[in-house]
C-alpha cells in the first residue's frame, strides 16, 4: 500500500476508492505485526484534522494517532505480543473462525478458502497464519478495491466479501479489544477499525 497515512488534507485529493484501499492496507499492516520504526514514525506525524470537520472517522483517528505519539515502538510491540502472541491460547484471537464458531479452523475458514479460490487468490507460503486472520481479510479487501482486474476487483465482489468475511465478525473483535484491560494502542486501533467498518457498511447499504 502507499505509505501516505494522512487521512485528511492529502487523502482529500485522492479518490474515495484509493483512500479506502489505503485504510485497509494500513489495518492489515497493524494487525499483522507491531509497527516497525518507519511505519510508527509515519503514524505519529499523520495529520489528524479532516477536511470536513466532525467526520465520523476523525475522532477515532485522532485518538489512534495521539496514542501512537505517546508510546514507543517497544511498548507497542510488547502490547502486541502480550495480546496476540505467546505460547498456547492468546489473550485475544485475530481469526474470524474463533468469532464465528468459537473454534479455529472451522467451516467458516473452509468457506473463506473457497471464496478466495473463486477470486483467484491463495495464501502466500510466507504467511504462517490461516486466511481468516484479520490482516489477511483486510488485505483481500484492499485488493478487491485497488486491483487492476475489474472482473475481480469491483464493487459487487467487495460487497459480497465484506458481508461474509469482514462485517460478520470484525466488529466483535474490535469490541473485545476495546474492553481488554491491557489493550492501549490496540484498543484505539480497534475503535478506529470499528468506525471504519461502520462507514463501509453504510456505504454498501446505499448501493445494495
Amino acid at each position: 500500500m502507499s505509505q501516505d497515512l494522512n487521512l485528511s488534507a492529502s487523502s482529500h485529493a485522492l479518490d474515495e476508492e484509493t483512500a479506502r484501499a489505503e485504510v485497509y492496507g494500513l489495518l492489515s499492516q497493524l494487525y499483522y505485526q507491531a509497527p516497525g520504526d518507519e511505519l510508527l514514525g509515519q503514524l505519529q506525524v499523520a495529520v489528524t484534522e479532516a477536511p470536513d470537520a466532525g467526520g465520523f472517522l476523525e475522532e477515532p483517528w485522532r485518538e489512534l494517532v495521539a496514542c501512537a505519539r505517546s508510546l514507543s515502538q517497544a511498548q507497542i510491540a510488547a502490547e502486541y505480543n502480550g495480546l496476540f502472541g505467546g505460547v498456547g491460547k492468546p489473550e485475544v484471537y485475530l481469526f474470524g473462525s474463533h468469532y464465528l464458531s468459537g473454534f479455529l479452523n472451522e467451516k467458516s475458514l473452509v468457506r473463506l478458502r473457497d471464496d478466495l479460490a473463486e477470486l483467484g487468490l491463495a495464501r502466500s507460503e510466507t504467511m504462517s497464519e490461516t486466511e481468516d486472520h484479520v490482516a489477511y481479510v483486510c488485505e483481500v479487501m484492499r485488493f478487491l478495491i485497488a486491483g487492476d482486474d475489474v472482473a475481480v476487483s469491483n464493487l459487487t465482489r467487495q460487497q459480497a466479501f465484506f458481508a461474509q468475511h469482514v462485517q460478520s465478525w470484525l466488529p466483535t473483535l474490535c469490541q473485545t479489544l476495546q474492553s481488554h484491560p491491557r489493550a492501549v494502542f490496540y484498543a484505539r486501533l480497534a475503535a478506529f477499525t470499528e468506525a471504519f467498518i461502520s462507514v463501509e457498511s453504510q456505504g454498501f447499504d446505499l448501493v445494495a
